[in-house]
């Protein structure tokens, strides 16, 4: 999930240091279980001619699967993003098969060098700084080149921020499991705002990624479109040492952001929970004329958090329901 930035794989028990990102965690004798299901794992199929997609820890090392060790370690080369954060993983966890770079400014001729290993009977695995490949980080280039070449892609899962930051709000539910991932933020202000209004138009949660010094910027700007009642959910440093997720109204969001200089790093996964469904069917057809009049002559000099609360005051209807009609109203004028 990194943008631009090298990733630092740090087990929680140790401190953040060069040499805590590259000790060796594989213990000298590994227990009965381990060597029962790596047993099982060699028996498994291990094709050539094929690209291995491999995930890898998003910052704690023990989150590396079994599978994904066997596959990294049979593999005749390695894809990697940013080989220097690659190979303090691969030293960790003991794993000596070479690395070729793979990353947004080569992904093109590097699929094409891809492409010629599997045709020619490698293993090729490839990875990210940390996570899933190809989710909002390079790698789907590759995929496609792969599959359009009529060459075989196995997905092996495992870390993911975006998953692992709905795992612990609880925002999504069997009942309600619905959510979109948008990737990360634009940089510059107009162009987020319309960007928030267009992802956060459905009844779902909509997940994103942000660097740290837009964070306060991105929470202003969310702020702005969808109004201070409206909940999001911060998680930040996922699976390491200082890992913190909050939820709060979006109109507490930058005092607790500045509260803590240590907010200021690590990337965040941010959650704008959907917004509360209220009834509204019983406005009867001139009683709803009448509001959209309201709104729509508002909408000409306001925001669409003024709007909201000036409407509510004029007819008694609920200024939630308000905010999401008049945000609806000028979406369709845009």
């Amino acid at each position: 999930m990194t943008e631009g930035e090298l990733a630092v794989y740090t087990d929680t028990m140790n401190d953040v240091s060069q040499s805590g990102m590259s000790e060796k965690i594989l213990p000298d004798s590994s227990p009965e279980a381990w060597d029962r299901v790596s047993e099982r794992m060699e028996g498994q199929q291990w094709p050539t001619h094929a690209l291995y997609v491999v995930a890898t820890p998003i910052g704690n090392l023990g989150d590396l699967s079994l599978r994904a060790w066997h596959a990294l370690n049979r593999a005749d080369v390695i894809a990697a993003e940013d080989t220097r954060a690659s190979r303090n993983l691969l030293e960790a966890w003991g794993i000596g098969t070479p690395l070729m770079a793979a990353h947004r400014h080569n992904e093109m001729s590097a699929a094409a060098d891809i492409v010629s290993r599997i045709q020619s009977g490698q293993r090729v695995a490839l990875v990210s700084d940390a996570g899933s490949p190809a989710v909002s980080d390079p790698g789907g280039l590759v995929v496609q080149a792969v599959r359009n070449a009529g060459l075989r892609v196995i997905p092996l899962p495992g870390a993911s921020a975006l998953i692992t930051a709905l795992m612990a709000t609880g925002v999504t539910t069997d009942a309600s499991p619905g959510f979109v991932f948008a990737g990360f933020a634009p940089t510059k202000a107009t162009a987020r705002q319309r960007w928030f209004r267009q992802w956060t138009q459905l009844p779902a949660a909509t997940v994103f990624y942000e660097a740290p010094h837009r964070i306060v910027a991105s929470s202003s700007d969310a702020l702005e479109v969808l109004g201070p009642s409206r909940l999001v959910t911060f998680a930040r440093e996922l699976t390491k040492r200082f890992e913190e997720l909050a939820t709060m109204p979006l109109g507490e969001a930058a005092a607790w952001l500045v509260a803590d200089p240590h907010r200021e790093q690590g990337e965040y996964v941010v959650i704008i929970h959907p917004q509360a469904v209220i009834q509204t069917e019983a406005l009867n057809g001139e009683e709803s004329a009448s509001v959209d009049a309201w709104l729509d002559a508002l909408l000409e000099t306001m925001s669409v958090r003024d709007v909201a609360r000036i409407a509510a005051k004029a007819t008694g209807q609920p200024r939630d329901a308000l905010y999401a009609r008049a945000l609806a109203r000028k979406a369709q004028r845009e």
